[in-house]
Parts: C-alpha cells; sequence; structure tokens
C-alpha cells in the first residue's frame, strides 16, 4: 500500500489543497479508496461511522487548525491515510497549523464549536457506497437520536421503538416529513437544542423542503413505528466534563535517540512555566486521567521530532494504556490553545495584543494590517480573502424585500442595510464568479416578528429558489447571528438592527424620545449597530454607543473603540436625526451636556480592561453538582445570551473574575444545599490547572445581572427570557 499511497497523496497535495486556506471558514474532505474528495459545505457536520475525515479550519488572522476525525468503524487503512494527509496538509502550510486528532463521540471543543446546530452521525460509509449529496429524495426513513445540551451529537440508531427512551428527543426523519419526538422526561432545553438539529436536517438536507412537526411523547406517527411499547427512563447525559481531573498534568520531552522516540519527565505536576520549554526540543503534555494529549513543538527542533509529533502521541497512549479515545493536539510554538495555557501559571504570548479594542489571534502573524478590497485580487490573495472571509467584495446586486401579508414587498433601497426586529426581510445577492453568475438567498428572521411572518419568509425563500431555477445558496440568518458577507453587502455602512417594531409604511411601533445604539466590530471586521435599551448600564469601554436624546445626539466613544466602529457610528447619527453629533470621550463627559440624564443618570458599565486586551478568552461552562462532584461542561465556540440555560448553574470565566449564573428554573439542589454557589466556584477554581487562587467570585440570579456580566456578551437583551424560547424556535418550523 506504501507506494501508491504516497504516490495519491502526491495528486491529492496538488489538487485539493491547492485552495486550502486561502479564504477563512471550513474545508472538509473524506477518505475515500485513499484519495481525499471535498464534502459539500451543506452537508458539514455530517459524519459516516465507518469513514475518516480531514478538516481544516482558517481564521482571518490568518491561523489554521487541522482535524483528523476517525470514524468508530473506520479500517486501520483509513485511518492510516488519514494520518498522511493530514501530515501533507500540515506541510502545505507550512508547519504552522495546530493539529488535533478527534475520534467519534469524543471531539474537543474546539472541533464541535464549528457544528453549533450538532454534528450527526451516519451509518455506514464509502465502502458501503453512501455518498455525501443534497438530497431530496422523499423516501429517506432514518431515526436519529440526539444526546448533549451543549455539545449536540445525534447518532443515527435502528428504526424501532427498541431505540427510544423518555429522558431524551428523537428526530423521525420520513423525507418530506421530519417529526421532533420529545421524550416525557426530557426538559425544555434539551427540545431547544434538538429543534436546531431539526431545523438544521431541513435546510440543509433538504434545501428546505420539508415538513417539520414536533411531537410530544405519545403523538408519534404509528405508520412509521408500529406499535408502541413502553418506553425506558432516560439514562444519564454522559457528554460531561470532570473539571477535578484537568488539576493532573505531566510534563515530558521528547527525543528521538537512536532513532526512536523516548519520553523523559521534566515535571510531575502542574502548573508548569513557560521557561520549561526549550524552543529546540519537542515535549508531551500529559493529561491523560482527563484523556487528553498535547505535543508542543519547539520552532527550532529537528525535523524528525516535528514530524513524527502526532506518531508519537499515538506511541504514548499505547505505553500509558489510556482509551484509544483520548484527544490529541499538536501544537507549533505560537500557536498554543487555550487548554494547552491553563496548564502554565505564567503564560505569556508574544505580541499577545493588538492594542486595546483588538481581536487576538493566534497564529504566527500577531498583528495584521487591514488590506483594502481590490475584487480582481480578491482570489489570488489569500490574506485579503482571509481578512474578509467572503465569496467576494460584496460589490454585487442586491436586492432586499420585506415580508409583509404573505408576499414579498420591495425594500427602498435608501434603507437597504437597515432591518427591524419585528419583520422577517428576504436579500438576494448576486455576483460573478469563474464567468458565472452566482446567487445567494438570506432570508433574515427578526427576534420579535410574528409565527406567520416566519412561516411566509420561509415560504418565499423556496419559492424564489424555485423561480431561479434551484440554484442559488439559502442562508437562513436570526436577529444577531448575521455572517460577516450579508454585513458587507451595504456599501461600506454597518448594517444596522433596530430593538423592535417593524420598517412597514403605517405599521411602525412608535419609536422611544431616547435610543441607544452599540456599534461593535467583530474579528472578520464586519460592524453591525444594535439598538440597546437607553441605559448606561449598558455602555461598554470597548465600543462605540450613540445616544439620541429629545434635541441632542451623542457619539460616545470608549478607551478600547477603534476608528472602524467610529466611522460606523457617524453613518448611524445621520440617520437618526438631531443635527451633528456630539462626540463624548469616555471618561471626559462633560457635566452639563445631558448625557449621563439622558441615560437615567450614571450607572456602572463595563470598564473590565481583561475585555480589551484579552489574552484568555473567556469560557462559558454549565455546572452541575448533582451526583457530589463538580460535573462543568463547556459551551463549545463563541458563546451568545442563548447559550445561557435556564434551568442550570452557568459559570463565565473571565480569567481574572468568576461569575456564577444561577438560572430561574435551576433545581432547588442547585440553588441552594450542598451546591452553595461559592463552593461551586471555588472547586472550578482549585482544579484549575494554571494554579490559580484568590480569583473574585460573583453570585447572580437570572433577571438580574450587572453590567460587568452583562458586557461579555454583546447586545445584551433583558427581556430575552419573557417569551419562552422554544416558543420562538417552534416559529421556524
Amino acid at each position: 500500500i506504501e507506494k501508491p499511497l504516497n504516490y495519491l497523496v502526491t495528486m491529492v497535495f496538488h489538487k485539493e489543497f491547492q485552495t486550502a486556506g486561502k479564504e477563512p471558514g471550513l474545508q472538509v474532505w473524506r477518505v475515500e479508496k485513499m484519495d481525499l474528495k471535498p464534502v459539500l459545505k451543506q452537508l458539514h457536520g455530517n459524519f459516516f461511522t465507518g469513514d475518516c475525515y480531514v478538516l481544516l479550519y482558517t481564521t482571518a488572522a490568518p491561523s489554521y487548525y487541522i482535524h483528523m476525525w476517525l470514524g468508530s468503524e473506520s479500517s486501520q487503512d483509513e485511518k492510516g491515510a488519514a494520518a498522511i494527509f493530514t501530515t501533507q496538509l500540515d506541510d502545505f502550510l507550512g508547519g504552522g497549523p495546530v493539529q488535533f486528532r478527534e475520534v467519534q463521540n469524543n471531539e474537543s471543543l474546539t472541533f464541535l464549536g464549528y457544528f453549533k446546530s450538532g454534528i450527526k452521525y451516519k451509518q455506514g460509509g464509502v465502502a458501503s457506497g453512501f455518498q455525501h449529496v443534497v438530497t431530496n429524495d422523499m423516501n429517506v426513513k432514518r431515526l436519529l437520536h440526539i444526546k448533549g445540551r451543549r455539545a449536540i451529537r445525534a447518532t443515527e440508531v435502528d428504526m424501532s421503538w427498541s431505540s427510544f427512551n423518555r429522558g431524551d428527543c428523537f428526530i423521525i426523519d420520513l423525507g418530506k416529513d421530519i417529526f421532533q419526538w420529545c421524550g416525557s422526561e426530557c426538559n425544555s432545553f434539551e427540545r431547544l437544542k434538538a429543534s436546531q438539529v431539526a431545523i438544521d436536517v431541513r435546510d440543509n438536507e433538504r434545501n428546505g423542503r420539508a415538513t417539520l412537526l414536533m411531537i410530544e411523547e405519545g403523538g408519534e406517527p404509528q405508520a412509521a413505528l408500529g406499535p408502541k411499547p413502553n418506553i425506558p427512563a432516560g439514562s444519564a447525559d454522559d457528554e460531561s466534563v470532570d473539571r477535578s481531573n484537568q488539576k493532573k498534568g505531566v510534563l515530558y520531552m521528547i527525543s528521538d535517540a537512536a532513532g526512536s522516540m523516548k519520553a523523559s519527565v521534566v515535571a510531575q505536576t502542574s502548573p508548569f512555566k513557560q521557561e520549561m520549554l526549550s524552543s529546540s526540543e519537542c515535549y508531551i503534555l500529559d493529561n491523560g486521567v482527563d484523556s487528553k494529549i498535547f505535543i508542543w513543538k519547539g520552532p527550532s527542533a529537528n525535523t524528525a521530532e516535528r514530524n513524527a509529533a502526532m506518531k508519537a502521541a499515538e506511541q504514548f497512549i499505547k505505553e500509558k494504556k489510556y482509551p484509544k479515545h483520548t484527544q490529541v493536539q499538536v501544537l507549533p510554538g505560537g500557536g498554543e490553545t487555550t487548554l494547552f495555557k491553563q496548564f502554565f501559571c505564567n503564560w505569556k504570548d508574544k505580541d499577545q495584543t493588538t492594542g486595546p479594542g483588538q481581536a487576538y489571534s493566534l497564529g504566527r502573524i500577531a498583528r495584521v494590517v487591514q488590506v483594502p478590497f481590490d475584487s480582481s485580487s480578491l482570489h489570488t490573495n489569500k490574506t485579503m480573502a482571509a481578512q474578509h472571509g467572503m465569496v467576494d467584495d460584496g460589490s454585487g446586486k442586491v436586492q432586499v424585500w420585506r415580508v409583509e401579508d404573505g408576499d414579498q414587498v420591495p425594500v427602498d433601497p435608501s434603507s437597504y442595510g437597515q432591518f427591524y426586529g419585528g419583520d422577517c426581510y428576504l436579500v438576494l445577492y448576486s455576483y460573478r464568479l469563474g464567468g458565472r453568475e452566482q446567487h445567494i438567498i438570506y432570508t433574515w428572521q427578526g427576534l420579535k416578528c410574528t409565527q406567520d411572518e416566519l412561516a411566509a419568509s420561509a415560504f418565499l425563500t423556496v419559492r424564489l429558489d424555485d423561480s431561479m431555477g434551484g440554484s442559488p445558496v439559502q442562508v437562513r440568518v436570526t436577529q444577531g447571528q448575521e455572517p460577516a458577507h450579508l454585513m458587507s453587502l451595504f456599501k461600506g455602512k454597518p448594517m444596522v438592527i433596530h430593538l423592535g417594531g417593524t420598517s412597514r409604511k403605517g405599521g411602525q411601533s412608535r419609536v422611544g424620545s431616547t435610543r441607544l445604539f452599540h456599534i461593535r466590530q467583530s474579528s472578520t471586521r464586519a460592524t453591525r449597530a444594535v439598538e440597546v435599551e437607553p441605559s448606561a448600564a449598558f455602555l461598554n469601554t470597548n465600543d462605540v454607543f450613540v445616544l439620541k436624546s429629545s434635541n441632542t445626539v451623542f457619539l460616545w466613544r470608549g478607551v478600547g473603540a477603534t476608528e472602524e466602529e467610529l466611522a460606523a457610528a457617524q453613518y448611524v447619527t445621520s440617520f437618526l436625526g438631531g443635527g451633528s453629533a456630539t462626540e463624548v470621550s469616555e471618561g471626559k463627559e462633560p457635566g452639563g451636556s445631558g448625557f449621563w440624564s439622558a441615560l437615567g443618570g450614571k450607572k456602572e458599565y463595563q470598564t473590565s480592561r481583561s475585555l480589551q486586551k484579552m489574552v484568555k478568552p473567556p469560557r462559558l461552562f454549565g455546572c452541575s453538582n448533582k451526583t457530589g462532584r463538580l460535573i462543568a461542561e463547556e459551551v463549545p465556540g463563541d458563546f451568545n445570551q442563548s447559550d445561557l440555560a435556564t434551568d442550570d448553574v452557568m459559570l463565565l470565566d473571565t480569567w481574572d473574575q468568576i461569575f456564577l449564573w444561577i438560572g430561574n428554573e435551576a433545581n432547588e439542589v442547585e440553588r441552594t444545599g450542598s451546591l452553595s454557589s461559592f463552593l461551586l466556584a471555588k472547586d472550578y477554581v482549585d482544579s484549575d490547572p494554571s494554579g490559580r487562587r484568590g480569583i473574585a467570585i460573583t453570585t447572580i440570579k437570572q433577571g438580574m445581572e450587572p453590567p460587568t456580566f452583562t458586557g461579555w456578551f454583546q447586545a445584551w437583551d433583558p427581556k430575552l427570557w419573557e417569551t419562552d424560547p422554544l416558543e420562538r424556535i417552534r416559529a421556524r418550523f
């Protein structure tokens, strides 16, 4: 096998990897007969259990993350091929990527964070003839078992009542009809996450052409499953992580003496010191008790040690008799992940910040100069493509319609880019690529629109798609989750989201005499202006705010604000009226200007310098102590306010402060008793492998959040929980 395999790898190196890392985002390939084949973007997150995959995630910096995913039923040959392709891809990208070894059901949080709607395990594989294709086949018949609250996994199981239990949600997929079945013992948050999976199946696997229905236990389609027996109770969720294990780490140095990899102990227990790592060596950080192994490659280490890093990790796992599903991260010097750095008490990154308000990014490029768009070179200039993360420069043709009375009504082009929370919109973008016209349909759904409008927006999207021969890409966007490319379509203007109401003539709700807009630039340099409640508590030292009172417009600039955010704020002031804006710098607000009085008086707001110069990103955990030991399950990927589960205790770690957020539906044991907030937070800090001690601990209740907490969430909505989140997502069915 060795010779033809190497030959095929060379072919793939020139064919499949030539586009690797050229644009930000996720690329996925499947190993097929010792070759690599790309997986369609619509089907990212679907994995056949009999196959192996190679994934590449490219950030805007750019920096790179390579994941080798191994299905539980994949062959040894496929695993070996995946390893070779991973090494080849790493070489192609200059040896700088972070590498992950992922095993089915035990994926890293970094991996899971790419798939906010969860990952789906499908039975079979390429050897069985199963292909990754978008299908409108209405003869599909399968059953998906949904597990997890933060890290969602949908596993294909036998279409039989024996697969069910009362404690979980299941998706009965019959092609044109998709049923979400909710066991009598599952809670609202589990139903909410299962709904996200069901919507993803409809939108991506069925191209939006299937009907969704949520059914309770007892309301099942009998024709699909036959007579129903007694359904057993649910089992405990096994997705949780025991943080107390993580304080146990051992550091080894790797050497290839006499051609054989040997590991010698450097330090028996964490926390370690960064000086222990020599740039000319490679190291193993052993956190095997928590099923994690890290390989650190010194930038000056010899080639043999660097290239054999993953093999050395697998040999180490075998010698230690650790489980086969042990996660492996291979890290180049300068590309260390947060999980790795937490084992060191004094970790410092080179050029760890680029100034107040600038996003910190991993990788060899710590400071990035913004490259202006040049549509003629966008696809040949990887730096430009990586920074902006878009299919093109947004200069194509844009058409916008508002959903009104079940139909689409054209929006005046002068107001393109302004969206109202009480409306739904269709945005059709047309551009040319490779001499062909391409189309994207963005369906934007406001958080305060009616259920009829939501249903109509889905219908109108399909109708528009059909009228164009089914060729457009469909992107359904929920307010607050807008992709960078959508925000780029408005000719340099920020995307503006009004707090509520509608833009339709004669139907507008009366706007308040005082309005406040929060302007923030994302790490992809896309800017959005979101209206929030006019209160000083919503200010944030890192951003720009525009305040319109009855007779004055203020432009408030936080210490950590960027010039791009300031320019976006100038645009917001232009459509609010009230004349030219009075610019106010944070800390220099004139007493008689009326600024504070317009906001109801001066209040505490987010002024944390760690948010301005954030080296260690904040982390959010769902916590439980019902079993007598601390269980903390981390929210994967970028978190937002909707990740706060109202039936849980949530822990927000901002490095120099710990917040415990107690949901209103948390049970009595979680709210009081053995799970006192202080002991919970203390256990968490004491288990930290970095050795942190004496961290400030703040306990807060749902609905009573202080600005020091809400400032970590953009455009915090204090009224979010006035409507049942499950009702909001049901409206998208």
